[in-house]
């Protein structure tokens, strides 16, 4: 019964990860720790609201990065102090001396990481720059990487494994655009996002392949607001970053920042 009402607050895509955090949480109260592996946004909320209904467990968070998005958490009893913790966090920087490098973009080196058969939960952050990139990974697998890691794109590339300390974070670069649109519905600014059909959108949708700030959406008729991000799986995602208010035809204004 416990489960079934923790599983009310989740969608259903998202109980699994829900039993695996309960029983982290559960082992933690009971003097086990437990070091994850990389954890998007929603799921270090989920993980967090259920560390906070037990008084004796504490969690500690850590990209390697102060303004990291994914991160490993630290599921440990309340006693335990855990500032000098090991995180298991290493940093590669990926560099070539072709020029077309810097053509390179987060797509392209995820595709070559995960092409060497890793899954992508062991992966941190990706830094790209002009000149290479920077990428966190779970400590385990960061001298498989660094061995065998030679091409990204069909470039030849060099890996490094450099101290965290080293670590070049750069923004995120988003390619803003504006939609003048009707409503704030989900399928709508997808549709207009992505240049595609509203009937094309909404097979993605209604089959769970798209994701409203890190959790499942398939309700195409979602209103979005200022600050939501969306992925749609196989296109990319973006960010509503301003929602500016009505034109005198009674259309929205968006102003959208599509991830590179």
């Amino acid at each position: 019964m416990m489960q079934e009402h923790l599983y009310a607050h989740f969608h259903p895509d998202e109980h699994r990860f829900v039993d695996k955090a309960a029983e982290w949480v559960e082992r933690a109260g009971q003097h086990t720790v437990k070091l994850t592996d990389f954890l998007d946004p929603r799921q270090t909320f989920i993980l967090t609201t259920l560390a906070n209904r037990n008084p004796d467990v504490q969690i500690r968070f850590d990209g390697g990065h102060p303004g990291a998005e994914r991160k490993r958490a630290l599921v440990a009893p309340d006693y335990r102090v855990l500032d000098d913790e090991e995180m298991g966090i290493s940093l590669i920087e990926i560099t070539s001396e072709d020029e077309k490098l810097k053509e390179l973009d987060h797509g392209d080196f995820m595709g070559a990481i995960l092409g060497l058969g890793i899954k992508r939960d062991k992966i941190g952050d990706i830094y790209v720059r002009e000149d290479g990139c920077h990428f966190l990974v779970a400590s385990e697998i960061a001298d498989y990487i660094r061995l065998n890691l030679s091409q990204v794109h069909r470039l030849y590339v060099r890996t490094e494994h450099l101290p965290l300390d080293k670590l070049k974070a750069t923004e995120t670069k988003l390619d803003e655009m504006f939609l003048s649109v009707a409503s704030l519905r989900l399928d709508g600014i997808v549709s207009d996002v992505y240049r595609l059909s509203r009937a094309k959108v909404l097979v993605p949708i209604k089959a769970g392949r798209c994701k409203l700030n890190w959790t499942q959406e398939e309700d195409p008729s979602k209103p979005l607001k200022q600050g939501d991000v969306v992925s749609l799986r196989g296109f990319g995602r973006f960010k509503v970053l301003e929602v500016e208010g009505l034109t005198k035809k009674g259309r929205y204004r968006l102003k959208i920042g599509k991830y590179a």
